[in-house]
């Protein structure tokens, strides 16, 4: 309700009028126009967008189109992924790519959309939340290899970009094939890279806390880890076994 008038006693109300619960028929009639009006709204807004949405999509689905190289770690990471299906017999490309999905755009593009305010000193309201909601379910539908079956009781928000989700589906497996196309990483590149990372970002980040969520994940799976160590040809040689279980028993001791 926006501010009332209090000499003439009229209330102003903003499209949607709150239904006093002892008028259940006028409520039932509101909330028919209500609806109409929303989604009369919605597909405006979507229109409104359409073009700021697709820029997203096609900016994060794109190794050419987004203004410098492709990081290392992201070609490195998929490699990885597929030198891991590859080695455990996995052919099923399906597999392949909902792990990368899960790496990438669904661990970490996923937050940045639903959570501008993690990047950009904004404040996100509640309607804009909302609408943050709905592109983020279409980027994470777009990810997915299954088919999404709509009826006329879905969601209107899921049918807003449901004719769109192929076309977003097809950049995934188009961005995932370019990656794999591209020249192989090597370890030392890797390594390089990641020193360089190191030093321009020392001074922002808590090394200790930074250990302490890792020793966290170690100690929690610590026999799954340890048994994978003993059976790893490199580890063996390192005795990361012995080590990771000496580093356990160390930070558990009490001091």
């Amino acid at each position: 309700m926006l501010t009332p008038d209090l000499e003439s006693g009229v209330k102003v109300w903003h499209l949607v009028k709150n239904h006093e619960h002892g008028d259940q028929k006028e409520g039932e009639r509101g909330s028919k126009m209500v609806s109409e009006i929303y989604l009369t709204r919605l597909l405006a807004t979507k229109g409104t967008l359409q073009k700021f949405v697709d820029d997203l999509f096609e900016t994060l689905f794109s190794t050419v189109c987004r203004g410098t190289a492709l990081p290392l770690a992201i070609k490195y990471m998929f490699d990885f992924l597929d030198e891991q299906a590859d080695r455990h017999g996995i052919h099923d490309m399906d597999v392949r790519h909902t792990w990368k999905s899960n790496c990438l755009p669904l661990r970490f593009w996923v937050n940045v959309i639903k959570n501008p305010q993690f990047v950009f000193d904004i404040h996100k309201s509640s309607i804009t939340d909302a609408c943050l909601s709905v592109v983020a379910q279409t980027f994470m539908d777009s990810c997915s290899t299954s088919e999404h079956r709509l009826g006329k009781d879905s969601p209107s928000t899921k049918l807003l970009y449901a004719k769109d989700i192929p076309h977003y589906k097809s950049w995934v497996e188009r961005y995932y094939a370019d990656i794999s196309r591209l020249p192989a990483i090597s370890d030392q590149d890797m390594n390089a890279y990641l020193a360089e990372q190191a030093r321009l970002h020392s001074s922002e980040f808590n090394v200790l806390s930074a250990l302490h969520e890792i020793f966290s994940y170690v100690s929690k799976y610590s026999p799954e880890i340890t048994e994978a160590l003993e059976h790893d040809e490199q580890a063996q040689k390192q005795k990361l076994a012995y080590k990771v279980e000496q580093i356990i028993a160390a930070m558990s001791a009490e001091s």
